[in-house]
């Protein structure tokens, strides 16, 4: 998952500022710590900020990495360190943070913050010094067009394409069975409004008929123009390109507007667990979709044993997906680490890992050479209070069910 709450404009000018001067302070010499001391990885996260809530679920999934690496007996048979700072969910902190981490902490190794907005800077920081920078949570397509060499996104796909298996899933549906028609209200962000086009584009060329759009503002608080505009158009279909906050307040407003269209997806706010289920009552989750890069109940690589060691650190089964993902790009640097055996040789590991596929907990990845990922998403589904996993078949945990069936009918 990759939570972006800004509008694409401020991302293009505020960005654009940050990275020029990202690129113009980044300096010192990159690791080269003792050798026989701990292996220092640096990172920094929003642990306070508008971020705060993933950012802390990221950092504890560093740590988890963290301590079942050092159990393990280390990496390269040295106990990893990680330093990690809190960038207050700031573009202008990030960049100040990740130069410190290189000139002055001299850290070893780079894992990455949470965000497009923040890993767009802070991977300006990684290329300029020539340092690996493996990212969790990071989808916008503008992460890959900068021709980087260092940066890898740790998650299945970007942003633009983590709802192709749902929309090649109903495309795919018997005439009698697909919605005829449907609705696209779009947060006005890098995350969600490339995740709805990349939906929209493929259910378009399927013939279903587009009878609303609309981006909103980040600030909209108050959904009932919107909603009210989708009833009159009646789509059979709603695809919501949404965060956490508005995915509430918007599926919130149609409860209220009695708005229940045959099948409803949403980005993001349903893969949220008990906070998205408190945001809207459990009885109204019954049958929304939406994609998610992890689930606690996958049979990949080392996954049973990551959740078991979440639950024993921090004291609860139900795993965020922020911390999933925290972790699977641990496993990629490790996986690059150990590959390469030498920690100074950072571009050699950043080739390795181009030419090379990683078993993870969130399943295999591979990248493109601009380390964009190359595998989709999983689709999940609420059924019964549970969030279930129903596409790709082969990674199922329960089968579809067609329907939004709100208030417990159906």
């Amino acid at each position: 998952m990759s939570y972006v709450s800004i509008r694409r404009g401020v991302l293009a000018t505020t960005t654009a500022g940050v990275l020029a001067v990202a690129l113009a302070a980044c300096g010192g010499d990159s690791g080269g710590g003792d050798s026989d001391g701990p292996i220092r990885i640096g990172s920094s996260l929003p642990l306070t900020g508008e971020f705060s809530q993933p950012g802390t679920a990221a950092e504890e999934g560093y740590q988890v990495w963290k301590e079942m690496v050092n159990e393990d007996g280390g990496l390269l048979d040295r106990d990893v360190e990680l330093v990690i700072k809190d960038d207050a969910s700031n573009q202008n902190t990030i960049v100040s943070d990740y130069n410190a981490l290189i000139a002055q902490d001299k850290v070893d190794l780079l894992l990455g913050t949470f965000s497009s907005l923040l890993n767009l800077p802070a991977s300006a920081v990684a290329e300029k010094n020539q340092m690996l920078y493996v990212e969790p949570a990071g989808g916008s397509p503008d992460m890959f067009s900068r021709d980087f060499k260092f940066l890898f996104f740790a998650q299945q796909a970007t942003s633009d394409k983590q709802g192709k298996v749902f929309a090649e899933y109903v495309a795919a549906l018997p005439e009698a069975e697909r919605p005829k028609t449907a609705a696209y209200p779009t947060l006005d962000d890098p995350f969600a409004a490339p995740n709805v086009a990349g939906i929209q584009e493929i259910l378009e060329e399927a013939g279903i008929e587009t009878v609303y759009e609309e981006t909103y503002a980040i600030d909209t608080k108050n959904f009932d123009t919107i909603v009210n505009a989708m009833k009159s158009a009646d789509p059979d279909l709603v695809v919501h390109g949404a965060q956490f906050e508005d995915g509430i307040g918007l599926t919130r407003s149609m409860l209220k507007a009695d708005f229940t269209p045959e099948m409803f997806y949403e980005t993001n706010a349903p893969s949220f667990g008990s906070q998205y289920v408190e945001g809207i009552g459990e009885e109204n989750t019954e049958g929304v979709l939406y994609a998610v890069s992890h689930s606690p109940d996958a049979d990949t690589t080392g996954n049973a044993e990551f959740v078991a060691k979440y639950e024993e650190m921090y004291g609860t089964a139900e795993v965020p997906e922020d911390a999933a993902d925290a972790y699977a790009a641990g496993q990629v640097l490790q996986a690059a680490v150990e590959a390469v055996g030498d920690i100074e040789d950072q571009e050699a590991m950043a080739d390795w890992l181009r030419d090379n596929e990683v078993d993870t907990i969130l399943g295999p990845l591979s990248w493109n050479d601009d380390g964009s990922p190359t595998g989709d998403f999983l689709i999940g589904q609420w059924q019964d209070g549970k969030a279930q996993i129903v596409l790709p078949p082969d990674a199922a945990t329960a089968e579809i069910k067609p329907g939004w069936t709100p208030g417990g009918a159906g």
